[in-house]
């Protein structure tokens, strides 16, 4: 049987790696998922690959690409071209990338790192950290409130880039349930063919490195 061409580091818990995930199974490409745990992660032959030492990280054949972002748009650009996963008109690519980096930001440094510091324990200011996710949540809301989707009039990579830490938000103590317009882009989201979940994360297990 021949291995697939692509594989993907990674952790079952991290945000990072199911966004990757998720587009692979979306996009039904061949692939095989390497688990990559923190000690791992810390080692020489990962560091070889990433040497942030951080998961996602996707080989297609001699390529190593890092960084979750990075990745969606190569997986769309390489096996996808044309689809409106990413728009290839000026302001389409922009409104997504728009969010690719409130992914890389706001979500991150808020419901992201809330999440962190309540389950492994992660250093960082938890109020400043809910700061930033009421900001976020407040834009997301309002800006749901009009539309189905972030980024376009359909489903693109921002939406799976925002997906993953937005829904776990309540593991770092954070409620959605004032927040009815973002539920409903969840459960949108969750509809998508060939979507499964992020699973729910014991509390204090070894930290991801993302």
């Amino acid at each position: 049987m021949v291995e697939p061409r692509l594989t993907l580091h990674g952790s079952a818990l991290s945000g990072h790696a199911h966004r990757v995930a998720l587009l692979l199974r979306m996009l039904d490409l061949p692939h095989r998922v390497v688990d990559t745990p923190a000690e791992l992660r810390r080692g020489a032959a990962f560091r070889r690959l990433n040497p942030f030492g951080q998961v996602p990280v996707l080989e297609d054949g001699d390529l190593v690409l890092a960084d979750s972002n990075a990745i969606l748009v190569y997986l769309v650009r390489r096996y996808a071209p044309g689809s409106d996963w990413l728009p290839d008109d000026p302001a389409g690519a922009a409104a997504v990338q728009r969010f690719l980096s409130i992914a890389a930001g706001e979500v991150m440094y808020g419901p992201g790192k809330l999440r962190l510091m309540a389950l492994w324990g992660a250093s960082g200011d938890p109020v400043q950290a809910a700061e930033v996710a009421d900001r976020l949540f407040r834009f997301l809301e309002q800006h749901l409130a009009t539309r189905d989707w972030l980024a376009a009039g359909h489903r693109t990579i921002a939406d799976l880039a925002c997906y993953s830490y937005v829904a776990h938000a309540p593991e770092g103590g954070l409620a959605l349930e004032p927040w009815p317009h973002i539920r409903t882009w969840l459960r949108r989201v969750e509809a998508l063919p060939g979507f499964f979940p992020m699973p729910s994360a014991p509390p204090r297990v070894a930290a991801p490195a993302s």
